[in-house]
């Protein structure tokens, strides 16, 4: 009989062990911006708080934040204006930034960026890096990155490869060593 060992991970976030929490309460601390921004048909009110729970004034806040509050604004029913099937209304920017103000929207001590700007232009990338900078301060971003500039700004790089950790340290430090992974991945993506 073959029995295979399992490893267990621990995930660990702000100090406090993942596992130990309940699932719903997890949940509700998380913000998610995937790669593929994800908006329903509905109206931008929906999109933004599918719950109901926020205020008109909340609501331009996060549009605000995001800087789309002139595009929705310019709109002919603003906050209740159409978002038709998977937001195709809009550009992918803008549905990007449309979920971050949903993010920011949910309040959620841990915001998650999973290649958020990865099929987005470098002009939305920084808007979408300024907001996190400053809107999201106070709160842990996890981002999953393959664009080197999205990540240099971060107080810690974990490099993965075949899902094993090769590296953990500031970008300072990793950038320092001469045979850090890290540090040649910028080099090359300087290069190109």
């Amino acid at each position: 009989m073959c029995t295979k060992q399992l490893s267990l991970r621990r995930i660990i976030i702000d100090g406090v062990d993942t596992s130990s929490v309940p699932l719903l309460t997890l949940r509700n601390r998380l913000a998610i911006i995937p790669q593929d921004p994800v908006l329903f048909r509905g109206t931008i009110r929906f999109n933004l708080d599918p719950e109901c729970k926020r205020t008109d004034e909340e609501l331009w806040e996060a549009l605000e934040i995001a800087q789309l509050k002139q595009v929705v604004f310019d709109l002919d029913k603003q906050l209740d204006a159409d978002v038709s099937e998977e937001g195709e209304n809009f550009s992918v920017g803008q549905r990007q930034l449309i979920c971050l103000a949903r993010a920011f929207l949910r309040k959620a001590s841990i915001l998650i960026m999973d290649e958020a700007t990865a099929s987005i232009d470098l002009k939305t990338d920084n808007i979408l890096q300024t907001v996190v900078s400053t809107a999201f301060s106070n709160r842990t971003v996890i981002t999953i990155a393959h664009r080197i500039s999205t990540i240099l700004n971060s107080d810690t790089v974990l490099v993965l490869s075949d899902g094993k950790v090769m590296e953990y340290d500031t970008p300072q430090n990793l950038l320092e060593k001469e045979d850090s992974i890290f540090a040649s991945l910028v080099s090359r993506s300087i290069d190109h």
